[in-house]
């Protein structure tokens, strides 16, 4: 079974409108679409309902808020079963500093993407919340000179 969710030119042309900027007024989505309001607004709800669009996010600026040091963590967990991942991918995304959580193939099992304040808290977060754990075999931490945002998943013009 497939995720795949059918869309025509009008569904994508919203979805463009709303990657970009999801505060766009009904009425102005409307019109980018080339549809009444009424109908702009069925559109989108069912969008939601179908899972394409997941919901809206505030980003804020981690250095702002005393947290300027952002790293990656490659972790081991050992044994690597279901008993003991549930509650290690449960414990990392209830943490203040994770800010990405990825399972993975290869020799690490999760890339975590974290933020703090400086390196002293770096290392108080993977001494006690990582590696104080049985289950984490192994950590390795990369330090994150510098990020950027990519471009949005629908291209911006409608052609």
């Amino acid at each position: 079974m497939s995720d795949f969710v059918p869309l025509d030119s009008v569904d994508l042309e919203i979805l463009r409108v709303l990657q970009n900027d999801a505060r766009t007024t009904n009425r102005d989505l409307a019109a980018a679409a080339g549809v009444a309001p009424s109908t702009c607004l069925d559109r989108v709800a069912r969008l939601r309902r179908a899972g394409v669009i997941v919901g809206h996010r505030l980003q804020l600026d981690p250095a702002k808020l005393g947290r300027g040091l952002q790293a990656l963590l490659m972790v081991q967990v050992r044994p690597h079963r279901r008993e003991l991942i549930g509650p290690f991918v449960e414990r990392v995304r209830s943490l203040p500093e994770s800010r990405a959580l990825f399972h993975l193939t290869g020799p690490d099992d999760y890339l975590v993407h974290v933020a703090v304040a400086d390196p002293a808290d770096l290392q108080r977060l993977v001494l006690d919340e990582f590696t104080s754990h049985k289950e984490v075999a192994r950590v390795e931490t990369r330090l994150i000179f510098q990020q950027w945002d990519c471009g949005p998943l629908l291209p911006a013009d409608a052609g």
